[in-house]
């Protein structure tokens, strides 16, 4: 039987609730996922958030069993604490039993725009932003909440609570309790950013009352404790304590070891962000999103760009030799037989219209210096090249020079983009090992250090940074040299086509 003390951590995301335990010396244990599903309504984005507790629950129990582990049975009593991150943004309305009142409404479904409007109209962009520290549009979980107020008026009657984070639904069957953390809940457009206190002037004059909305707390503190009737379903102890945890984002930016300004992290999903930190917010003119960090008076700085991973999963299908499968095998070899510079071909990424380094629904992706000379390589490469110096002109945009450089995201699985990073951005680019589950080890510091294990969350940070936690790619000054010039001709590619 294993002696030592354990950390369950869980992200409750958008297409599985993943779940890692941790011991208290931060090494991973078990970990298991288990996929969800959504519902697709036109437009609308929805989930049934009873789902995200029985699969935390099914997860759960299995920690206890036998074998599952790796080190023998772990005992309910042996577990810390219980902390998640989680998608942000939700509206999740649920009763005084903290059942759902009808689905949850996710992060990516901007039904609320009309709302949004409204707001705005009412408010003042400018005074928006000096609250929240973001813009205001459809997506956001107050717009939404005022819509459902209009559009299911006899759900809304019947609305105890108003979750924002996926994770909130998970905590309040565990402890009774109604939370949210000052990350995830920077994204709902009703929090002071600044005083991280729900803004009860903007709420109310929208005819909301402010008990719908949960108890504000930093993701290292402590919301309750694992009640009989969870500890029944779930297999913990009662008593256990649970944590607030934190919105995904922030999961994401702490587990790649982002403590100060300069450090940067690319997230190369289908679409993409580019994280940092600073003591304050950045002006959202810029398409930055700023949410309150896990580490209190920090900020996480995140300009989201939509032209990432799906520029590589163009590409490649686009090149594969077979029609209707995409050989990811092929296109890795041809980046291996691939140049700098692509043979003078560029690529302007914005296949899906851009949101960041420019604000353009309607441009598109287009090659420029095409040859007779030009093949397949060549337009593999030109493509991951366009990504990185979009991501460049994001990182310059911002403002703060690069002192450090982490990756995540499937991207981080090609070896020559993560080269062709280091070389254009002139920075060792780090991608990190365990990438999928790193996220809910880094929130088990929030248990940590709120039980006095730890004194701050800088001393996780510093630990990724260790030759055996990542591959580093290191910048090749004569690569980077090519680059530089080929990135200002690139800078004038958009200006040039976004007429046309």
């Amino acid at each position: 039987m294993c002696e030592k003390k354990y950390i369950a951590a869980f992200d409750i995301g958008t297409t599985a609730v993943k779940g890692v335990l941790a011991c208290e010396d931060g090494t991973l244990t078990a970990s298991r996922s288990i996929d969800i599903p959504t519902i697709f309504e036109g437009d609308r984005k929805e989930q049934d958030p009873r789902v995200w507790y029985d699969a935390f629950c099914e997860i759960s129990r299995g920690f206890f069993r036998e074998g599952e582990t790796g080190c023998g049975a772990v005992t309910p009593d042996g577990i810390m604490g219980i902390v998640m991150s989680g998608q942000m943004q939700d509206v999740i309305p649920v009763d005084e039993e903290f059942q759902p009142v009808g689905n949850a409404i996710l992060y990516s479904d901007g039904r609320g725009e009309p709302q949004a409007q409204r707001l705005l109209e009412r408010f003042g962009a400018e005074e928006i932003e000096r609250i929240t520290g973001n813009h205001c549009d459809g997506s956001l979980s107050f717009p939404k909440i005022l819509w459902m107020k209009e559009n299911q008026p006899e759900l809304f009657s019947r609305v105890s609570k108003i979750l924002i984070s996926s994770k909130d639904y998970v905590i309040a069957r565990l402890t009774g309790e109604a939370a949210g953390d000052v990350t995830a809940c920077a994204t709902a457009c009703a929090m002071d950013i600044h005083k991280k206190v729900w803004d009860r002037t903007m709420i109310e004059e929208m005819g909301i009352s402010m008990d719908l909305f949960p108890k504000l707390y930093h993701s290292h503190q402590q919301v309750g404790t694992v009640t009989e009737d969870a500890a029944a379903h779930s297999g913990y102890a009662t008593g256990t304590p649970v944590y607030a945890g934190v919105g995904d984002a922030g999961a994401t930016t702490l587990a790649s070891g982002i403590a100060q300004p300069g450090q940067y992290n690319i997230n190369l999903g289908t679409s993409g962000w580019v994280a940092t930190v600073s003591d304050d917010v950045l002006p959202a003119q810029m398409g930055v999103f700023n949410l309150a960090a896990m580490p209190e008076n920090v900020y996480i700085n995140v300009v989201p760009f939509l032209n990432a991973g799906n520029v590589h999963k163009w590409i490649s299908g686009v090149l594969s030799p077979e029609e209707g499968r995409t050989d990811y095998d092929y296109i890795n070899g041809l980046l291996e037989r691939s140049s700098v510079g692509a043979g003078g071909v560029m690529f302007l990424p914005y296949l899906v219209g851009e949101r960041f380094p420019v604000m353009d629904n309607n441009v598109k992706g287009c090659f420029v210096g095409l040859t007779p000379e030009t093949d397949r390589k060549d337009l593999v490469r030109a493509c991951l090249e366009g990504v990185a110096f979009s991501i460049r002109q994001g990182i310059e945009s911002i403002g703060t020079p690069a002192s450090s450089v982490s990756v995540i995201g499937g991207g981080g699985r090609v070896k020559v983009w993560c080269q062709i990073l280091a070389d254009v951005l002139h920075q060792t680019v780090y991608v990190y090992k365990n990438a999928e589950v790193l996220p809910s080890l880094a929130i088990a510091s929030a248990v940590l250090l709120d039980q006095g294990k730890i004194e701050s969350y800088d001393d996780f940070t510093a630990s990724l940074q260790k030759p055996e936690n990542s591959v580093a790619y290191r910048p090749s000054e004569e690569a980077g040299e090519m680059y530089d010039r080929i990135y200002r001709r690139y800078l004038n590619i958009y200006p040039a086509v976004k007429e046309l």
